[in-house]
């Protein structure tokens, strides 16, 4: 039966049919009690979801909902490792790496564990000689730049990571992320090192990514023309990847090849051999803070009853803003500057695992699965979008997220990020009536001509939803149950869709016609066998090279 004509959601679209003008305002006034009842604590988060539009009938329909979809014998068995990845027959183990408990993660019958902690081991060797500054450059000076040459997860996860822990950082080690096959970026990022004390991470699980050899090949051309030999490159550049071949073609020593598995997906991997420029950053302790926060949000969605369940109801909220208020987007904002790069990692985190329209048994969805994320940094956003949250005609639901003690004590300016951030959501739910706006203008001495006239652009309608997720301080183990708490959020909401969220298809097609239209860019002569628009396109370009050469 098609997920839409299910009985859980039928009960679920008559109930929003009966409550779509429900109003977050009356539902305060009527329950006194209602943060205590929608709010949970768990891994060292207080996630406040009473700004919500749901009363307790909603969240009863929605997790009947998640019953019917049999979300436990899903979660069972991702733990158990089972290929839960169906279209490419794989194991879904992103908890495993950082399993800080004794209890074995079997796949195929194999305990996963002693590899993984064998990698960690390594890992764990390798941070260390770099922050001691035993390991050394060719001319036996310290590293001081680390570059992470990767794309994708191989770049967003650890980029977010490093700089949302940059409090923490080696201050004599500095972390550079080049993704972009833009020779801008990698050369803007080259134009600052010293070669003699740069160490590149070439993190590509099959070492022949287009986006990061190019780069990769391009940062050891300078290496080499910066004075470096063939048989420095080993002291100078380390991977990240399975493919031990091209490493060592390459020039890096097979001992400073770093393995991840198949049961890792890209966008879930900074647990893994991939985090190496996080732990190189922060050190290896930190490092496995971060797996223990995770850990413990892991630990809290797999034994925690559904209903005080985080991840669960998260997930539960997208759903029925996503399918039944038919809201397409949602907001991330983080009022924490060390967290900007969130909303760009949870994009591809997201919007990469559920942007699917193919369910399990190979049909065409007929209902809305991923929603678009999107977001910045309070109180930066406060003056680019948040006219639109506020008087918009769209409905953007928004995650809020803050420490309630700043990593930088300085003034009083972390009492006001906190006032910011109290205040938008509530401002979001109340809104401003007519009759607020009239009192104003009357007070501030307009005429009543004036007042009639300006009133209406100055009303905010409110009742516009929002969850406020807050935690003590930004450190390495809040970090590491933030991120996991998305992680599931999203395969929840997979699982529930009948989607598969762990490959990502949808990336291949692109890669696929660039190959072809890479070696018509090279040569001279006019191109007619794509669409005219790509046609035009292409010799439009080979003309315009040909005249700025």
């Amino acid at each position: 039966m098609r997920l839409d004509e299910s009985a859980a959601w039928q009960k679920l679209k008559e109930h929003y049919q009966k409550n779509k003008n429900i109003q977050l305002q009356e539902l305060f006034d009527r329950d006194g009690n209602r943060f205590q009842k929608f709010s949970l604590e768990a891994a060292g988060l207080l996630v406040d979801f009473s700004k919500n539009l749901v009363d307790e009938e909603t969240i009863a329909l929605l997790l009947d909902l998640a019953c019917q979809q049999d979300l436990g014998t899903w979660t069972d068995d991702m733990l158990a490792g089972k290929p839960i990845n169906r279209t490419e027959n794989r194991a879904v183990l992103h908890t495993a790496l950082r399993n800080r408990s004794n209890t074995p993660v079997m796949v195929e019958g194999q305990d996963v564990m002693p590899v993984v902690k064998k990698v960690l081991g390594h890992m764990r060797f390798f941070t260390e000689s770099v922050q001691n500054g035993n390991w050394r450059g060719y001319t036996g000076r310290e590293i001081t730049d680390v570059v992470n040459i990767g794309i994708g997860g191989s770049d967003l996860g650890p980029k977010m990571v490093t700089e949302a822990l940059k409090f923490f950082r080696n201050k004599r080690i500095s972390s550079h992320f080049v993704s972009n096959v833009d020779g801008t970026h990698i050369t803007e990022t080259l134009r600052r090192l010293n070669p003699e004390t740069t160490l590149f991470i070439i993190a590509s699980k099959t070492f022949t990514t287009q986006e990061t050899m190019t780069n990769a090949n391009t940062a050891r051309q300078w290496f080499l023309g910066q004075g470096g030999k063939k048989q420095d490159i080993a002291k100078h550049f380390v991977a990240v990847s399975t493919n031990i071949q091209e490493v060592t073609r390459f020039g890096i020593a097979s001992e400073n090849m770093f393995e991840f598995w198949d049961w890792v997906g890209g966008r879930y991997s900074l647990w893994s051999a991939i985090g190496l420029s996080i732990a190189t950053s922060i050190g290896f302790q930190r490092f496995e803070e971060l797996l223990a926060g995770a850990h413990e949000m892991d630990t809290h969605f797999t034994t925690a009853k559904l209903e005080e369940n985080i991840p669960v109801i998260l997930a539960l909220l997208g759903i029925w803003y996503n399918n039944f208020h038919k809201a397409q987007t949602y907001a991330v904002i983080p009022y924490d500057q060390y967290l900007v790069h969130l909303p760009a990692y949870l994009q591809q985190l997201d919007m990469e695992s559920n942007g699917k329209y193919i369910d399990h048994s190979n049909q065409p969805v007929t209902y809305s699965t991923g929603p678009i994320i999107w977001g910045d940094a309070g109180t930066n956003g406060q003056h680019a979008f948040f006219q639109l949250l506020h008087q918009g005609n769209k409905l953007v639901p928004v995650d809020f997220l803050a420490p309630a003690n700043s990593s930088n004590k300085i003034g009083d300016h972390h009492l006001k990020l906190l006032a910011n951030f109290l205040a938008q959501p509530q401002a979001l739910m109340m809104g401003k009536d007519e009759e607020q706006v009239k009192a104003e203008l009357l007070d501030a001495g307009l005429p009543e001509e004036k007042i009639a006239w300006l009133a209406p652009h100055k009303i905010f309608l409110g009742n516009r939803p929002s969850t406020s997720i807050m935690f003590k301080s930004l450190n390495p183990r809040t970090l590491g149950a933030i991120i996991s708490m998305y992680e599931h959020k999203i395969f929840v909401q997979g699982i529930i869709w009948q989607i598969y969220s762990f490959d990502q298809w949808g990336v291949e097609l692109g890669k696929q016609l660039a190959k072809k239209i890479l070696p018509q860019l090279k040569e001279d002569k006019e191109v007619n066998d794509h669409d005219s628009s790509t046609n035009g396109l292409i010799n439009y370009i080979v003309s315009a090279r040909k005249f700025a050469s």
